[in-house]
């Protein structure tokens, strides 16, 4: 097999093994790892995952990736990572909502999101690459959070030997069960700090930390060296291809298409590394008509798609799907790798960052567009949607889920489109009960922990194992600070 290097979005000419990139997160150029080449795959490979369990198809994907770990050490992290101990339900079910729709609920691990699918097998791939190359340095995994990030990298690696996490997360910017979930985190290794101010302040302050030499060097004095669980972690975004393969498996299984049949996906999009994990699965062979990026009242990326036009300068707003209050997609920058030389990557980003405003040449507007469409819902349509699809069909949708529903939805209507529609579930509504409480006819207001047991109560839906009883256990981090105090914080930690 082909052994696949990475490099630098931004041209740094250094290849690193996939265990290198792995430990290391993020470039010294402050670029992003990409695969020197993207492996392709044919039909009969597929058909050969049909019948395999999830761990077999993770596998199967990843060693294509992960060329320079040992294949049966590889198997065995699989295999442990998506375990029936760490996902209730299995890991990537996919359920049928009626003969156009289904969903792909990813939110079966031990955090309730999406973000568990990468987070309970990154800690251990990261293990592995520090064992793979000598490493004796403590790891410093450092991490911005708009919510569910936060709590699966810190559940990932808590207590993993040879590695510290500190989690970053806008103060008003996450529901009240996603600051509960951090705040009461259990763990001699990990640290929850809130910043006065929104994701994109904490994702630029963690950035700058990672760009900072002086705290670099600072770190190295005490035998330690920083790395990254966000979606810029190559290691955190190669595990989330698996599961676009797995889910068309699981409807060729179920008779819901043949091997081939084309599908569209819609992914509800925040930091763009979701759905880019679904494109590099399609560009590898999966049979993908669309992707439909799917964004909240903060539609930056919609806009992106549509117009070729990367604006952060206009208003930002808190929603009730709070993952996806982002204006700044890190994940971005890789697509951009694939349609745009090194040169024109890095003049974007150093744009982007300068003035706020980057535009796409018309090649590779056409490029993004060939492949992606867009769309983004109001407050009152994320709600209408939570409400008709629960008492039209029967199922519960969180936040985020219903943009990509509604967003959905507008896609068939206005192309008709001939294809079955994957919509990707991102997180339990157990996790965003108060609004998604309302949306369905409930009771208005309800906060804290009185809100996941009046929707219990209410929709008659159960609520997930592990948030059941997560209001019994202690806080333990209630600190809060100003965005320009990241760096003295992550010294002092």
């Amino acid at each position: 097999m082909e052994q696949i290097m990475y490099k630098s979005t931004r041209g740094s000419e250094k290849l690193l093994t996939s265990a290198e990139a792995i430990k290391k997160g993020i470039a010294e150029d402050g670029g992003l790892y990409m695969p020197t080449s993207i492996p392709k795959v044919t039909l009969d490979f597929i058909s050969s995952m049909v019948d395999d369990e999830y761990c077999e198809r993770a596998y199967k994907i990843l060693s294509l990736y992960l060329t320079d770990y040992n294949k049966d050490t590889l198997h065995e992290i699989c295999r442990k990572a998506y375990s029936d101990c760490r996902f209730k339900g299995g890991a990537a079910p996919v359920v049928k909502l009626d003969e156009k729709i289904s969903v792909l609920e990813l939110w079966h691990g031990p955090t309730c999101a999406f973000k568990d699918m990468a987070l309970q097998i990154m800690p251990m791939l990261l293990s592995e690459a520090l064992k793979m190359t000598g490493e004796d340095k403590t790891a410093f995994i450092l991490v911005a959070t708009s919510g569910d990030t936060g709590k699966a990298a810190l559940e990932g690696y808590r207590d993993v030997d040879g590695v510290k996490i500190m989690v970053f997360y806008p103060e008003n910017g996450v529901s009240a069960m996603q600051k509960l979930q951090m705040a009461s985190q259990e763990g001699e290794n990990v640290s929850v700090v809130a910043i006065k101010g929104n994701f994109d302040d904490a994702q630029t302050g963690v950035k700058e930390i990672f760009a900072s030499k002086e705290i670099a060097e600072k770190l190295l004095e005490k035998n330690t060296f920083l790395s990254s669980a966000n979606s810029i972690n190559w290691g955190r975004l190669v595990p989330q291809v698996a599961y676009y393969f797995s889910a068309y498996c699981d409807m060729v299984k179920s008779g819901e298409i043949k091997l081939g049949d084309k599908i569209n996906v819609v992914v509800p999009t925040g930091n763009f590394g979701n759905i880019f994990a679904g494109h590099l699965a399609r560009v590898m062979g999966l049979p993908v008509n669309k992707f439909i990026c799917a964004s909240n009242k903060n539609s930056v990326l919609t806009d992106f798609i549509e117009k070729g036009v990367y604006d952060k300068n206009r208003d930002f707003y808190l929603t009730m799907s709070p993952s996806m209050d982002i204006l700044v997609s890190s994940n971005v920058e890789r697509m951009l790798s694939l349609i745009a030389d090194t040169d024109t990557v890095k003049s974007y980003m150093s744009a982007l960052k300068t003035e706020g405003i980057y535009t796409l040449s018309d090649s590779e507007k056409d490029a993004l567009k060939s492949g992606f469409s867009a769309g983004f819902t109001t407050e009152e349509e994320t709600a209408d949607t939570i409400n008709r699809v629960y008492h039209n069909k029967g199922y519960l949708l969180d936040t985020h889920t219903a943009v990509a529903m509604k967003c959905a939805e507008d896609f068939n209507e206005k192309t008709g489109a001939a294809e079955k529609m994957l919509v990707v579930s991102t997180a339990s509504p157990y996790k965003f009960a108060t609004s998604v409480l309302e949306a369905i006819g409930g009771e208005k207001g309800v906060l804290g922990i009185e809100a996941p047991e009046k929707l219990e109560a209410f929709s008659k839906k159960e609520i997930p194992l592990p948030l059941v009883k997560l209001h019994e256990k202690r806080i333990r981090f209630t600190k809060s600070i100003e965005k320009t105090e990241m760096a003295k914080e992550v010294l002092e930690f």
